[in-house]
């Protein structure tokens, strides 16, 4: 019994993309050799921003001898058939054995093949899976023409500590790799999969990132606790930076004192932040535990080990975060300069579907639909039509263009600012939710009745033009505002005519959509839920 060790080694690979990529070329291999008649060994994935890596083990040096078993045409068939089936299987007429069933007698053939050496056989599929790997999005480069995510270098492959020769559009495997593009950027030859490992480490990859993401959230909370904060959870951001590093270092940075003001000190609002150093730079914030407040200081992840401790890659990130920072104040101070129901006629300019109309459209309608619901959710009818007139005004502002997870957030901000109720003002936050099964539901009636409306409109109006999610496609998210309905009801206990709201709904569609069977629509709709 041996093992099987296989990197390919690229450019870096997006994030998003790695750990699907190696579990893939595991399985990959994993089910071609199970064709070949390999049977209990186990396959483990790693992966690095520029590596995809599997072991494999214990692999025998041999393939298990094959035994097939072709069930052919029966006995007295046309010769032409029984001339087609010997053709198949590569064998003569008297090497054929018979069987019987209950319909009579019929032809078998019994083929046997003597394993061949594993080298072999994985000289032979390796090539084959990486031809036909299938990426979310991949390239050719140079005049090859292998489709990689990123340019391939090189390819590691040993069985048994000797390497398995073959090659893929001109590059040959071998037993060498390299180590950290910049700390330690030598190649060297390994003899297995511990020798590989250990040997990377002193080179400054970690391969699993398993362990990366260990390391990223514990130094980067040790770090904050050092300084009297704590870190802001963010698993999904850990996980997407231990995609984007072989060794991770994590530093602490300063944020200006002006970002971290509170609003009414004319300070930008914490989401903002948070936002801004998240996706734009992958930073993870930092909290005061005695205030609940942002701490004026964020952390990043380098891929280096910097020689002056990190003091050139502090300053370089703080300058970057100053500069996004400074775009991010001048949007929320132009932004507060229009009242936000002067916004509301700039949806026309937004199309909501080129069959339902525009935003603005979409706007009227809620508003109508919102007053009604009002009245079974026990909220104030005024104050649930102001809500939804401007629950959409926040799309146009810089800010939300800018920083579109941000969409209902700012419009809470905006609105808070030119005086408007915090009910109405939440209820444009809200209205958006639920959107999952980890969202918290509206339970204000006002959030209620206008995120209702929003849901039931959408649902309306695709059900109308025949837009209906089918098994699967779902690409206006239907089956999410139709959960965000039956959320919203079931959470807060609510009786709600949904057949009487769907027909009113229906009816707000009139100038839009003609002869669409509406009560047919209805129907269909109901029975959706």
């Amino acid at each position: 019994m041996a093992e099987l060790l296989l990197e390919l080694l690229s450019e870096e690979i997006p994030a998003r993309m790695q750990e699907k990529a190696a579990r893939d070329l595991a399985d990959g291999i994993v089910a071609e050799l199970a064709l070949g008649g390999y049977l209990n060994f186990n396959a483990y994935p790693f992966v690095t921003p520029r590596r995809l890596i599997v072991k494999l083990e214990p692999l025998p040096l041999v393939q298990p001898d094959l035994r097939e078993e072709r069930k052919g045409p029966r006995v007295g068939a046309p010769d032409k058939a029984l001339q087609g089936f010997l053709k198949s299987v590569s064998l003569t007429q008297d090497q054929l054995e018979t069987r019987e069933d209950k319909k009579g007698a019929y032809y078998v053939a019994v083929i046997e093949r003597k394993g061949r050496p594993t080298t072999d056989v994985i000289a032979e599929l390796v090539p084959v899976i990486v031809r036909g790997f299938s990426w979310p999005k991949s390239m050719r480069w140079g005049t090859g023409s292998l489709r990689w995510v990123r340019p391939l270098h090189s390819i590691l492959c040993l069985f048994d500590g000797r390497i398995v020769p073959f090659e893929i559009d001109g590059i040959k495997s071998g037993n060498v790799t390299w180590g950290h593009r910049f700390m330690a950027p030598e190649e060297f030859d390994v003899t297995g999969f511990k020798d590989y490992a250990a040997k990377l480490i002193q080179a400054k990859v970690e391969i699993d990132a398993e362990n990366r993401f260990f390391q990223i959230a514990t130094s980067v909370r040790k770090l904050a606790e050092a300084e009297g904060y704590e870190l802001v959870d963010d698993e999904a951001l850990v996980r997407e930076t231990a995609g984007l590093v072989e060794w991770p270092v994590a530093l602490l940075g300063k944020i200006d004192a002006a970002f971290v003001r509170p609003v009414e000190e004319g300070g930008l609002p914490p989401e903002v932040l948070t936002t801004a150093m998240r996706k734009h730079q992958k930073y993870f914030s930092l909290r005061d535990p005695k205030t609940g407040h942002l701490a004026p200081r964020f952390a990043v992840v380098a891929n280096l080990q910097a020689e002056d401790g990190g003091v050139e890659i502090i300053a370089g990130n703080e300058r970057v975060l100053r500069a996004r920072l400074s775009d991010a104040k001048f949007f929320w101070d132009q932004d507060r300069k229009r009242k936000l129901e002067s916004r509301v006629d700039d949806l026309k300019r937004v199309i909501f579907h080129d069959k339902l109309g525009t935003v603005r459209d979409k706007v009227q309608r809620v508003e109508a639909l919102a007053g009604d619901i009002a009245q079974s959710v026990g909220a104030d009818i005024g104050h649930a039509r102001r809500a939804a007139l401007l629950a959409k005004a926040d799309l146009t502002s810089d800010m939300v263009g800018e920083f579109p997870d941000l969409q209902g957030l700012m419009g809470r901000y905006y609105a808070l600012a030119e005086g408007e109720s915090h009910a109405v003002a939440a209820a444009i936050e809200e209205h958006y939710a639920p959107q999952g099964p980890g969202d918290d539901c509206p339970s204000a009636p006002i959030s209620m009745a206008v995120a209702l409306a929003d849901k039931i409109d959408t649902l309306v109006g695709f059900w109308l033009i025949e837009e209906k999610p089918t098994g699967s496609k779902d690409p206006y998210a239907l089956r999410r505002a139709a959960l965000g309905v039956v959320r919203l009801v079931l959470e807060n206990r609510l009786r709600l005519p949904l057949q009487l709201l769907m027909q009113q709904s229906s009816d707000l569609y009139t100038d839009k959509i003609k002869g669409a069977d509406k009560q047919g629509t209805i129907s269909s709709l109901l029975g959706f839920f």
